[in-house]
């Protein structure tokens, strides 16, 4: 992050591999995640994307926002055909019925297809050491069915599957921390990132694309249409959520931390949490019980960093 300077957008590529004319809500955060992220996968790149909302918004036959070849896979097997396809490529240039080229492969998909359903598929690919780039487009709920939570959902967030009322305060555990389950498994190269840091983001996409091995950033994607906010403040969202440290950028490059930005002190959470109606009825108490939660985490991770 400290090496990106004032000139920094000068030298992102004005080639699109995600191009406009999809559906996305208003505001959509992940839609901004993708179109950065597609800048730094080159052309030579095979896009396996998840069911989800990106899958849904741009691929609608016969239009696509894609310019890259582009797989459509089921909620539960994205890295599980990555690894496939990674595999394919690799034995027919063996074999010499493709010439041999650096192709690189890209896994997609958004929470529910990451931290849920498709857990199981990622972690194999992992295990088994295949040379792909996973990105999950977090927007903390399957957005794309109707707001239901997942277990990327925050605590006490209201969705339809877990709704605000008498009995129950929302999203009544912790969010899986997807990223630290990927360090466990020995991979080169785990980051964070958001699309209000769009450099940062670029970079990080960079640097998993050149890892040999798997690679996984997990990206926060703000979601006015689930988060109940206005469409205008996606990026400031985006950027109080590394402020108040709920969503730290850092990566884990072969074992070893390092901090992406630290804030000088970090903003209370409550300043995150009143830009969102899917909070809006936590109570001072239970702010004050994440508030705990956010900090004593945030101070692990800069530990790790040391």
């Amino acid at each position: 992050m400290q090496n990106l300077g004032v000139y920094a957008s000068r030298l992102v590529t004005k080639e699109e591999n995600f191009v406009p004319g999809h559906r996305a809500c208003i505001g959509c955060g992940e839609a901004l995640a993708v179109r950065l992220a597609a800048k730094a996968f080159g052309k030579n790149t095979i896009v396996v994307n998840a069911t989800g909302c990106m899958e849904i918004v741009a691929s609608q036959l016969p239009y696509t926002s894609w310019k890259l070849p582009w797989i459509h896979t089921l909620f539960e097997n994205s890295a599980a055909v990555a690894s496939g396809v990674e595999s394919a490529l690799k034995v027919q240039m063996r074999k010499g019925k493709i010439p041999q080229e650096d192709i690189k492969v890209v896994a997609i998909g958004g929470d529910g297809a990451t931290v849920d359903i498709g857990l199981q598929a990622i972690s194999g690919a992992f295990e088994r050491g295949h040379d792909f780039l996973y990105i999950c487009f977090d927007n903390e709920a399957y957005m794309n069915t109707g707001i239901q939570r997942s277990s990327a959902t925050p605590f006490g967030a209201s969705t339809t599957t877990s709704p605000a009322g008498r009995a129950k305060a929302g999203q009544m555990s912790w969010k899986k921390n997807m990223p630290e389950i990927a360090v466990a498994h020995n991979i080169p190269y785990v980051a964070t990132a958001c699309p209000s840091y769009p450099f940062d983001l670029i970079e990080k996409v960079k640097k998993g694309m050149a890892t040999k091995g798997p690679a996984y950033i997990h990206v926060l994607s703000v979601c006015p249409t689930g988060w109940r906010c206005d469409t205008e403040i996606s990026v400031m969202l985006g950027r109080l959520a590394t402020e108040t440290g709920v969503f730290p950028l850092y990566e884990v490059e072969n074992g070893k931390y390092k901090m992406s930005l630290v804030p000088e002190k970090l903003k209370p959470v409550k300043d995150y949490f009143k830009l969102q109606r899917r909070f809006r009825h936590l109570k001072p108490e239970a702010i004050d019980a994440i508030q705990a939660r956010v900090t004593e985490e945030y101070e692990k991770l800069l530990e790790k960093a040391v």
